[in-house]
This record gives structure tokens, sequence and C-alpha cells, in this order.
């Protein structure tokens, strides 16, 4: 289906998804309306897991031809290297932004609604990051298990391994790199054919949330749904001037490029949903293959903007809400913790309410305020979503650049880049 005629039909159903929501919900009884947003909620179900089918063939296809081509381990940790620097650096500007900008604001002074008991229990599982769980959420124990799950950072793992060890054995794994050069293409046509029914999903997912919670929910945690909307802008324009600066104007094109997988996130609240979009679109865009199946993937455990951002605003909106005063000294360790704590959380809808949830533990905050996010988590992770993708396609962006392996319209970015291709192998 042609781009432009798939995102006006995203558009489209995101917009009667609203409407017949807000109709049942409004007209319907109570019962009806939670009847008519489990049926509806079938559509991005079925999406989401045709979708996921699609992930794990996709990464691994992808990321192995990658690291076969780049030939060697030093490429690898180049790359990798320029990567995780990025990605840091977008992290702590992701959580100071949330920090500052709900200190300004202060949404938790103003909300109207009753306090939940400091010892009620959210329903949410407060899970602490240790080293252990991170290198047991990072290192497979089988490679089929991950992909099963689609452990995205450990099909990473595996992958990196797989492609540098073909890497090393030269010509012998031609005959292998060609096939999985073939697998990858092949993924990316299955994508095509499932993004067919992503118009669906979005009017599913849409009428679901609405003809169920309300459009009543907006208002009435208007403070805090519209700072923490006005941080993501600001979060968007503060990349989006980093990628100017780094990149050059052909970034704005790239925003274009990439509106479509930007409007999948944001509808299904799910930046995994957009996966498959995103990494053809940043190839179309100009970045090899080689860069963007490898930061890409790497980047949807690592680098989460818009959920980094989300994890400070939502602690310290909870710690307004009860009035509790948290020092500059605990506000830096809480950055320095969630640094930690958010890399590895999967790009799917409210597994940020988990590192929120660890984070009110270890700093004694009321997890009971987790009550409080519950209702209208939705409505949030669409805009952080669609967030998340916007921040690793310009990290991908960057680190194509300083690789000196981006084209545009066909042609190096770089003069060092041109000459370096016109040298014989």
């Amino acid at each position: 289906m042609n781009s432009k005629r798939l995102t006006l039909l995203i558009v489209a159903g995101l917009v009667l998804g609203v409407g017949i929501g807000y109709a049942v919900h409004a007209q319907a009884s109570a019962e009806t309306a939670t009847r008519f947003a489990e049926a509806a909620g079938l559509l991005p179900f079925a999406f989401l897991r045709l979708i996921r089918m699609v992930i794990a063939p996709l990464v691994f296809s992808t990321l192995v031809v990658g690291v076969a081509k780049m030939g060697d381990i030093a490429a690898v940790g180049r790359i990798g290297g320029k990567a995780l620097g990025w990605f840091i650096f977008a992290s702590l500007i992701s959580l100071v932004l949330g920090l500052v900008l709900v200190q300004l604001f202060e949404p938790g002074r103003v909300l109207s609604l009753p306090i939940p008991d400091g010892a009620t229990s959210s329903g949410v599982a407060a899970k602490a990051m240790t080293l252990r769980n991170f290198i047991e959420h990072t290192l497979p124990t089988s490679a089929f298990d991950a992909m099963a799950r689609n452990e995205i950072l450990q099909i990473v793992v595996f992958s990196l391994f797989f492609g540098i060890a073909m890497a090393a054995l030269g010509e012998r794994s031609r005959m292998v790199l060609d096939a999985l050069d073939v697998v990858s293409h092949i993924m990316l046509k299955v994508t095509g054919y499932v993004m067919i029914f992503a118009p669906l999903a979005v009017f599913g997912a849409l009428a679901s949330t609405v003809a169920k919670e309300g459009l009543g929910i907006i208002g009435v945690y208007g403070m805090f749904i519209g700072s923490f909307y006005v941080g993501l802008v600001l979060l968007w324009a503060i990349l989006i001037v980093f990628g100017l600066v780094l990149v050059g104007p052909s970034v704005m094109r790239l925003v274009r490029r990439i509106r479509e997988a930007v409007l999948l996130a944001f509808s299904t609240a799910s930046s995994e949903a957009a996966y498959p979009r995103t990494l053809e679109e940043l190839e179309r865009f100009g970045c090899s293959n080689r860069v963007a199946s490898f930061v890409l993937p790497v980047g949807y455990s690592f680098n989460l903007d818009g959920s980094m951002m989300y994890c400070t605003f939502a602690v310290m909106f909870i710690a307004q809400v009860y009035g509790i005063e948290v020092g500059i000294g605990q506000q830096l360790l809480m950055v320095l913790v969630l640094m930690l704590t958010s890399k590895g959380i999967a790009g799917v809808p409210r597994a940020s309410l988990v590192v929120v949830a660890a984070t009110l533990a270890q700093f004694n905050l009321p997890e009971a305020g987790m009550l409080l996010l519950l209702g209208i988590d939705h409505f949030l992770d669409m805009g952080r979503s669609a967030t998340n993708v916007v921040g690793n396609s310009i990290a991908t962006a960057i680190v194509s650049r300083w690789e000196g392996e981006l084209r545009v319209e066909g042609v190096p970015v770089t003069e060092e880049a041109a000459d370096a291709r016109s040298e014989p192998a």
C-alpha cells in the first residue's frame, strides 16, 4: 500500500476510533461499553501479535547480516561505543528534562482527586533491577527461547556473536550470509502485508480505550497530561536540534519519513509495533543497513527517551501528590538509579510502570500513588511510545553520520565517506 495512503488511513482510524468510542461511552450502558471495549480491543491485540511474529526473525537476520558485513569485531565495538555514548547522553537529557518540568508545572499540587491510602497496593509488580537481574535479562540461555519471547536485547546479544563468527569464517559463511540477507528482505515484505491491517488496529485501540475510560478522565488529569505532553514536545525539539547539528538539514526529511511509524506507535501505545517500518524508513532515508540493523534494535532496549522522561516525571508527580519533599541529592541519585533500572525495558505497553513502581519502593515513596496513573497510562503511553521512535531514529542517523555511512539521495554526506568508498577493497 502507498505510504501516504496508509498514513491517511491510520489518521482516519484514529479519528473514527475516538469518535465511536466516545459515542459508545456516552450513550451505552456501562455493561455494553465494556463489552464493546473488549471486542474492539481484539483488533490491536491481533495486530500486535502479527507484528511480534515478525520482530525476532527480522532483528536476527538484519543484525547478523549487518555485523557479518562489518568484517571484524573492531568495527562492531566502534559502532557500539558510539551508539552507547549517544544513548547515555540522550537518556540523561530525557531524565533531567522530566525532573525539571514536573517541578516547574507541579501537576501533583493541583490534582483534585481523593488520594489513595499509602498502604494500598497498586497491583504493579515492583521489581528492582539488580546486577543479576540485568545479566539474566541480557544474556540468553537459549537463542530459541529469546526469540520465542521476543526478548530483543537477548536476540541482539546472540546475533552479535553469530555475526562476528560468520565474519571470522569469511567466504565459508557466504552461503549462510546470502540466505539471511534474503530472509531479511522476506520479513520486510511480510511486514508490508501486516501493515495493511494497521488502520484497523488503530481504530480498535482508540475505540476500546475511549469507550471504557471516556474523555472526561483527560479533563480531570488535564494539568498532568498537558504538562507531560509539553515535555515530550520539548524533548522532540531538543532531539531534532541535535540531529540538525550532528546530521544536517536532512534530519527534517527523516522526521517526515518516519511519520507513519510515529503515528502507529502513538495509536497502539507500542514502539515495538513501529519497529519494522522504522527500520525500513531509516534505510530509505540513507542510513546503511549494517548501522541501522545494529543501532535500532539496541536502542529499543537502551534508548527509550519518552519512557525515561516519564519515569522521573511520574515519580516526582506522586511525591507532590503526597506532599513529600525530595531533596536535590535524592533527585540526582534517582536519575542515576533510573539510568540503570530503565535499561532493557521492552518497547511494549506499560513496561514503564514497572520501573516507576521499583523506583518508588527504592525511595520510600507510596506505591499506592501508582493507582492515580493507571487510568490514564494508556494516553501517556501513546506519547512516550511515539517519542521512543523519534529518539531511536535520530540516534541511528547520528551514528550513521559519525561512521560516514549516511547517504542522502545516494550521495555520501561527508567527503571522507566518498573517498573511503572510492578506495579499492
